[in-house]
């Protein structure tokens, strides 16, 4: 072919172009302003893990999402089960001291599922099923808590949930159905970010995070320096290795930091729900590695919650481990007096407590149960429930179940009627200065008794200490410090506001804390707050929040129902005889079914 033969087929090549290289150009140009278009998108509503110092930046990984192979679940994006096994998606998994326990998104999960729990033993490629230990709801039935036995020697902290199975405890080698996709790292429980719930200001038109942490070391009762931290924001699990947006702390003490939200979740805080959060430290400008997170923000209450004139005039809080046979007593009393609405924070109970507070539901007492898992956190639940109650509380009383209200009264007086508890902080819910009421506390030891008393506590117990011990609070919510800084008896207010003491003669607060042997003995194994030593540990024997010469060891002293009985005081009894026993059987409404 000659040079001019070469020259016309050139041209006719650029005139008659193929109609398919003009539809190619079309698409390319199409994508490129889609693209462009998604990235202003992403800009604009703060989505993409960019800094406000317009750095990217990792994060650390956590626990998997990924339970089994995609041929078991289906593997096309739909909830189709194509195996006889039910499978969960696992979003967090923490190492407690004595289980693991899997945050599960599943919302249909009951305590009466036959689930297993899937241990792995990578070096001799086997599995070990086991029963779980038990299943509640969590964050108001939108997600499940399932409590699995320690791992056994050799064999993985990455543990997996079955449904379905019938292998019980037995060991099995390992199957194609059982494989797992990776490997995830479990956080250990003494460095984690365990909770996180937005905090809505109806009234400032502001809304924040607050997280909740172990591991970062802050002491106790004080308020630390909120510019040493930072929250880290993700759309997605952390374990996914995607960027965060990060924005700067404004408080923190104790286990609790808060933190502004990203500016596209400040005008529409329901659009925090659910995104995964954690805390980092800042070291001379530069970020320390973020804490491993289980943490996702909960969204307690929208911006358009009741208002302050719906609001319950007073509401009672309270955590409490297996005390559910005291509960009736405890709620039928203070209801009484006055209290409309009940937050229960359950730290692991394994006795009736949701059949209690279900019967008493039956009869309009209006409770509600919070699962709060996490172990020696009594502190930071009380700040979790301050937030939860001050969208439906003007006053919110933080006390135990052992723990009782009483208005003295002389002889010849009449006793305090009914809704005296409420009527009394009425007076100062308009107050300009007054946020808090403290009522000192009355110890009461066995009384003589050998075993439970069968009308209850309040009638049982009538010898008590001379001296009170401690004392407890009612608070206005909405008045706390920013920090929710508290010492399970108060809390910090903000700068303005003040305490009032009641005087003894007013209101006190019966403390049935030194109960026959056989209930304070169950006691003995359990302590929720986070800063009192455990009753084991050789710390502190001299503290209030221990029984004096008991000692370390949960066996009987001698004359134990002899002990702490200084002053005989049948002061709330006789008020209880007075009004709460039936005219015909004298029996008291705690002691006979309610259903």
């Amino acid at each position: 072919m000659d040079f001019e033969q070469r020259r016309k087929i050139k041209q006719q090549g650029r005139i008659y172009r193929p109609a398919y290289a003009k539809l190619l150009l079309s698409v390319r140009s199409l994508t490129v302003c889609l693209s462009f278009f998604i990235f202003l998108l992403f800009i604009s509503s703060d989505r993409l893990p960019i800094r406000k110092d317009g750095s990217f930046r990792p994060v650390l990984r956590t626990s998997t999402l990924s339970l089994f192979p995609v041929f078991l679940t289906g593997g096309d994006g739909d909830d189709t089960i194509k195996s006889q096994y039910r499978t969960f998606v696992v979003e967090g998994r923490v190492l407690l001291p004595d289980h693991i326990l899997l945050i599960v998104s599943n919302k249909s999960i009951r305590s009466t599922d036959n689930l297993d729990c899937v241990y792995y033993d990578n070096m001799l490629e086997r599995v070990m099923l086991k029963p779980v230990i038990s299943v509640d709801e969590y964050h108001h039935q939108f997600k499940s808590i399932v409590r699995c036995h320690l791992p056994p020697l050799n064999f993985s902290a990455s543990v997996n949930l079955r449904g379905g199975g019938q292998l019980g405890n037995a060991v099995v080698e390992r199957r194609d159905w059982l494989l797992r996709l990776n490997q995830s790292v479990v956080p250990s429980w003494d460095r984690v970010v365990y909770e996180a719930v937005l905090d809505w200001n109806a009234h400032a038109y502001t809304s924040n995070v607050v997280v909740f942490a172990k591991g970062l070391n802050l002491r106790p009762h004080r308020e630390a320096d909120a510019t040493q931290f930072r929250c880290h924001f993700s759309l997605t699990n952390f374990d996914q290795g995607l960027f965060v947006f990060t924005t700067k702390a404004i408080a923190a003490a104790q286990e609790a930091v808060r933190c502004l939200l990203p500016r596209s979740i400040l005008h529409n805080p329901d659009k925090a729900r659910d995104i995964q959060v954690t805390v980092g430290r800042v070291d001379e400008g530069a970020d320390d590695a973020p804490l491993p997170s289980v943490a996702k923000v909960q969204v307690i209450n929208s911006h358009q919650g009741k208002s302050s004139t719906g609001k319950h005039e007073l509401c009672a809080c309270t955590m409490l481990w297996n005390q559910a046979s005291f509960l009736r007593e405890w709620i039928i009393h203070h209801a009484w007096l006055g209290i409309e609405r009940w937050f229960i924070y359950d730290n692991y109970s394994n006795d009736e407590l949701q059949e209690v507070i279900d019967e008493l539901n039956l009869h309009n007492y209006n409770i509600t149960k919070h699962a709060w898992p996490w172990v020696k956190t009594q502190e930071a639940g009380f700040s979790h429930c301050a937030l939860r109650a001050k969208h439906e509380c003007k006053w919110v009383g933080f006390f135990d179940v052992d723990e009782f209200f009483y208005f003295p009264h002389d002889r010849g007086q009449n006793m305090p009627g009914p809704n005296s508890l409420r009527a009394l902080v009425m007076k100062y819910t308009d107050s300009p200065t007054i946020a808090e009421i403290r009522t000192v506390c009355h110890s009461y030891g066995p009384s003589g008794l050998t075993s439970p008393p069968s009308q209850g506590v309040t009638v049982g117990y009538t010898c008590r200490l001379e001296a009170p011990e401690r004392h407890k609070s009612l608070v206005r919510p909405e008045l706390l410090h920013t920090t929710l800084l508290n010492a399970v008896h108060h809390f910090r207010l903000r700068d303005g506001y003040k305490y009032l003491n009641l005087p003894e003669s007013k209101a006190v607060v019966n403390h049935y804390k030194y109960q026959v042997w056989d209930s304070f003995k169950t006691k003995f194994f359990r302590r929720v707050s986070t800063y009192v030593t455990n009753w084991q540990e050789d710390q502190n024997q001299g503290s209030k929040d221990r029984a004096p010469g008991l000692g370390t060891v949960a066996i009987e002293p001698p004359n134990w129902r002899l002990r702490f009985c200084e002053v005989w005081d049948t002061g709330l009894k006789d008020f209880v005889m007075a009004n709460f026993a039936d005219s015909a059987s004298g029996l008291l409404p705690w002691e006979r079914s309610l259903v």
